[in-house]
């Protein structure tokens, strides 16, 4: 029992290790102004929402069972890949900074946009035609 939690948790880690620079990779292309729309953690956290939901039907539903994948990819990687912290300092910061409008706007537009990005991703995956997993 406590190797296979290892093994996760380096599943998990492995998949972080890799995610985080992809999220520092974004926000080096996407570049904000101070006390502007963040748009860069906004992109990334709309991506990583699209691709969860991708991912998770892929993984749960079309490929066989693996005690892997899900953790490397969903909770390592794109746990580690978007980032609820920084979307909730933004836009505190917003508030405080005199730009109360933009961090509601920046708020609400997070959360619409990451639902409707996984349900998206999800509506893709399952639209792929690959056989449904076989139920054991």
């Amino acid at each position: 029992m406590h190797r296979r939690r290892g093994t996760i948790l380096a599943a998990i880690a492995l998949g972080g290790a890799l995610g985080a620079p992809a999220r520092y990779g974004v926000a080096q292309l996407v570049h904000v102004a101070k006390g502007s729309f963040p748009w860069a953690t906004f992109w990334t956290n709309v991506t990583g929402s699209f691709a969860l939901g991708l991912v998770l039907v892929l993984i749960l539903e079309r490929f066989p069972p693996t005690r892997y994948v899900r953790p490397f990819v969903a909770t390592g990687f794109l746990g580690a890949y978007t980032t609820y912290s920084t979307f909730a300092v933004e836009t505190d910061l917003l508030v405080r900074g005199g730009q109360a409008g933009t961090g509601v706007v920046y708020g609400l537009a997070s959360l619409v946009a990451g639902f409707v990005a996984v349900w998206a991703g999800m509506l893709v995956a399952r639209a792929i035609r690959l056989p449904m997993r076989a139920e054991g």
